[in-house]
This record gives C-alpha cells, sequence and structure tokens, in this order.
C-alpha cells in the first residue's frame, strides 16, 4: 500500500488554500462593489423618505394649531395640496383696556360721559395672502405674510362717569358716539402693541416643538424678513 507523505500533502494543500482565499477576496471586493454602487441611490431613498415624514409631522402640526393641511412641497415638488379652506391663524390673543371720555360745555353747563372697555385682541395670519411650506434636505422654508390683528372683540363696558349739565344733557347719540370710539382705541392699541410680532415668534415655537428636525427651520414673510 502507497502512503502519501506530509510533504506531499503540503504540497497539494497550499494552492487549493491559495486559491479559496482568492475567491474570498473576490467575493469580498464584488460585495463592497456593489453596495458603493448602489449607495447613492439607497441614500437619496433615505432621504426622500425623511423628508416626506417631515412633511407629515408639519402636516399635524399646523392641523393641530390652525385646524389646517397647508400645501407642502418637497424639493419643489408637491408633496400635499392645501385641503381645508380656513383663511385665517389665530395664534395669541390678549386682553386691551382703553377708556374714552366726553367733556363738553355749553352756555356755562357741562355734561361728561366717560367709558371704559374690555376687549380681546386676536392675532394670527391672514392666509388669503399665501401660505407654502418648502422642506429641503437642508432647511425648512414656512412662507406666509406677516402676523397682524385679526379682530378686536369687546368683552365688557363700564360707565365711569355720567355726569348731566342743567341745561346740557347728555343725548342718547353722545352714547352711541363714545361706545363706536372704544373698538377703534382697541384696535389702534392691539396694533402698536407687540402682540404681531409676538404671534410670529409663537407660530416658530409651536412648530419647532411638534416636529423635530436637524434642519432650521425658517418663517419667511412676503417682505423677505425672516424669523430663526
Amino acid at each position: 500500500m502507497l502512503r502519501h507523505s506530509p510533504a506531499n500533502s503540503a504540497r497539494i494543500s497550499w494552492p487549493f488554500a491559495l486559491a479559496l482565499i482568492a475567491l474570498i477576496l473576490a467575493i469580498v471586493v464584488l460585495v463592497i462593489f456593489l453596495r458603493l454602487e448602489s449607495w447613492p441611490a439607497r441614500t437619496a431613498r433615505q432621504s426622500t423618505a425623511e423628508l416626506e415624514r417631515l412633511g407629515k409631522n408639519l402636516r399635524a402640526a399646523f392641523i393641530d394649531i390652525a385646524h389646517l393641511q397647508p400645501r407642502i412641497t418637497i424639493n419643489d415638488r408637491v408633496y400635499m395640496e392645501q385641503t381645508t379652506p380656513v383663511s385665517e391663524i389665530v395664534v395669541l390673543s390678549r386682553r386691551i383696556e382703553v377708556e374714552h371720555e366726553l367733556l363738553h360745555m355749553w352756555v356755562g353747563s357741562s355734561k361728561r360721559v366717560k367709558l371704559h372697555g374690555t376687549f380681546i385682541a386676536k392675532a394670527g395670519f391672514d392666509l388669503r395672502k399665501g401660505l407654502s411650506i418648502d422642506i429641503r434636505p437642508d432647511e425648512i422654508m414656512v412662507q406666509l405674510p406677516h402676523a397682524q390683528i385679526l379682530g378686536v372683540e369687546q368683552q365688557q363696558v363700564d360707565v365711569l362717569a355720567f355726569e348731566n349739565g342743567l341745561w346740557n344733557r347728555i343725548s342718547g347719540q353722545d352714547v352711541q358716539s363714545e361706545l363706536s370710539v372704544l373698538p377703534e382705541l382697541a384696535w389702534k392699541k392691539a396694533a402698536e402693541s407687540e402682540l404681531p410680532a409676538k404671534a410670529e415668534e409663537t407660530l416658530q415655537q409651536q412648530l419647532e416643538q411638534r416636529i423635530h428636525t436637524a434642519q432650521p427651520l425658517r418663517l419667511v414673510f412676503k417682505d423677505g424678513k425672516k424669523s430663526e
């Protein structure tokens, strides 16, 4: 019977081992090549999926804040159309108090009416001027008009003074005129306050609290001013 020596076995196994190693290396290189070749497509799919997730989160945020589904684009491609015909977003409400006095003298006789009015001023955005959201990998841009006073609602009117003269009497027209002045004063006081600017800050805070993203969220207003 013939027997193989250890030297002959080594000469036979080494070529086989080298061939096996070469085959394994070739397979590894092929797998790496295929992964690298498909990496851009996979990255693009992951990026698109992430942007679409942000789009859904923004839609949910606006529905929660304003009962509105806005128009949303992703990289200039329309992702969602606006479906709810809402014309305004009320973001903040604030109590406004004003006073006005009528003091009139006629032939030595004076009459005086002084009223105090309490109003609720509402600040927000007029969406008839446009609202759009564009989501990009480097930023989320919400374009809308500047905030403004959307309404002033009367809550209470107190009579602080109601003094008739002997022959200079307070008429119904006097009272009606004074009552009509109070809402105008409330509108003016609300418009001159920081309420519209505060409404813009509040909207940005509400959106940031509802969505979590690495991209900066920018409110871009029609005149180009940005809130960052």
